[in-house]
């Protein structure tokens, strides 16, 4: 009887693909040494596709975790979700009407963990041109307004109520994940 495999997506913090050993094909082969299967990237930013038998997600971000630092020569904190996730996230409809434009940009961050803080869902910071709408399992799910902040800002005022366990990614992104997870792509 042949092994059920979940597909699931690591989600690499902070991949500059101006490091050589950031590379989508280093981290393939990264993956694919680790014995994955179907191992595929979207776009440059360490989005990268798998299928496992193994349940376990924190031991696979422990594992990837490892081997990085090993074979690549970086740490990163790598935080993964399945494709039934992703899928449950977008089915959520997290953003509503509210529609991804060059002034308005819809930005999912993915928590590694839960921490304590509690929040009231919308949150706006006073003074700040971007809001927290709503979390999903462990994502978050923002929008900023793109021609008076900095996505830098929003990320930076994550990190400090979340750690440093987190790593954002455009809804598009997102959309683009899914869809070749789904092999619609």
């Amino acid at each position: 009887m042949p092994v059920s495999k979940t597909k699931y997506v690591a989600f690499l913090r902070g991949i500059g693909p101006s490091n050589p050993n950031m590379r989508n094909e280093k981290l393939r082969g990264v993956f694919e040494d680790l014995g994955f299967g179907n191992v595929q990237t979207v776009i440059t930013s360490g989005n990268v596709l798998f299928e496992s038998a193994a349940k376990d997600v924190r031991a696979l971000e422990m594992l990837i975790e490892t081997a990085l630092p090993e074979r690549l020569g970086f740490t990163r904190a790598t935080i993964i979700r399945s494709h039934a996730q992703l899928q449950r996230l977008v089915d959520a409809k997290p953003f509503g009407d509210i529609e991804d434009t060059l002034k308005s940009q819809l930005n999912v961050t993915f928590l590694k963990n839960l921490s304590g803080l509690k929040l009231k869902f919308p949150c706006r910071r006073q003074g700040k041109d971007y809001q927290l709408l709503d979390m999903h399992d462990r994502a978050l799910c923002s929008v900023i307004n793109c021609t008076t902040e900095k996505t830098a800002e929003l990320m930076n005022w994550i990190e400090r109520q979340f750690g440093k366990e987190v790593t954002m990614r455009t809804w598009k992104t997102v959309g683009r994940i899914l869809t070749k997870m789904s092999g619609a792509d």
